[in-house]
């Protein structure tokens, strides 16, 4: 009696079906479906946000807020009711809130950097304690630092100025371990020793080699700390009295809780419109910086 073997066809120029083939497909079906999920949660309040702009003040209250009205296209109007509202105090707001990013983000970078940098490439008594007190500092939320920042400032005299949110926001411990790691990886070693062979200055090896080697480091880094001075509340909320030194958080807060008054509802539709404004800005600045970025993750990835 002969036993006849039936072998399973497969269609050809196709890979067999096999179980581990299942489970990858299965894994990135779920992967996309729970992308989609985040993303469309990211995005639509941003398209609330930008559909709501365009709406006149009665309409913003006479539609459904995911999609445009049967009124006017009042996103010009708006956008020239938000800049000239009150004197063009958002205007006001908008150059402190570039003052702290451009004093306050950008000297938190610069500083990063340089701590960053000299504690990956140098040894020192005490390296060890530094790290701890760096990875401590990371766990420690901002706000829970504000009051006891508040209460050391307005001994100095300092609060109710620009001050009083830029020089706290010059110290960005993520920024700096963020730096101190990726310098570290991205700058040989053996580069720094040939540079001090050939009687370069620390300055002059540092300026002139390690910085364009530790460009997406500094990129990356700015990025962080110009979202988290732009997002920056708390503190200014507590430090500033006058609304002339207000930053856009806080002054989008101020006319927020003015619309939620009775009698003013009117400048509702300025917080919306002033809140994309302000994305806006925040978006822009990220995909400008982000070219710097992808092309110094290139130029790192080249080796001769």
């Amino acid at each position: 009696m002969t036993t006849t073997t039936v072998e399973p066809t497969v269609a050809k120029g196709r890979p067999p079906v096999t179980l581990s083939s299942k489970k990858r497909r299965k894994g990135s079906i779920t992967l996309t479906v729970l992308t989609s999920l985040m993303a469309l949660y990211a995005l639509v309040p941003l398209a609330w946000l930008l559909i709501n702009s365009t709406k006149t003040q009665d309409g913003l209250f006479s539609s459904f807020g995911l999609w445009f009205d049967d009124g006017p296209f009042a996103l010009f109007s708006n956008i020239a009711d938000t800049f000239t509202y009150d004197d063009g105090i958002f205007t006001r707001w908008l150059g402190n809130t570039l003052l702290y990013v451009v004093a306050g983000a950008g000297g938190a970078t610069f500083l990063a950097v340089l701590a960053g940098y000299g504690l990956a490439k140098f040894d020192f008594v005490g390296k060890k304690a530094v790290f701890a007190i760096v990875i401590g500092a990371v766990a420690v939320p901002p706000t829970a630092l504000a009051v006891p920042t508040f209460l050391m400032f307005s001994k100095m005299g300092l609060t109710n100025t620009p001050w009083a949110v830029i020089i706290p926001s010059l110290i960005s411990p993520f920024g700096l371990y963020l730096m101190w790691t990726f310098a570290a990886q991205a700058i040989p070693t053996e580069m720094l020793e040939a540079a001090r062979v050939d009687g370069a200055s620390e300055f002059r090896t540092f300026f002139r080699l390690s910085v364009p080697l530790l460009a997406p480091g500094i990129v990356t880094t700015l990025l962080f700390t110009m979202v988290a001075t732009m997002n920056n509340y708390f503190l200014p909320l507590i430090m500033l009295k006058d609304p002339d030194w207000y930053p856009l958080t806080v002054g989008l807060n101020a006319w927020n809780a003015q619309a939620a008054t009775a009698g003013g509802e009117a400048v509702f539709n300025l917080v919306i419109t002033g809140s994309l404004v302000t994305i806006v800005l925040l978006l822009g600045a990220f995909l400008l910086l982000q070219r710097y970025w992808q092309s110094g993750l290139a130029a790192g990835a080249v080796k001769e």
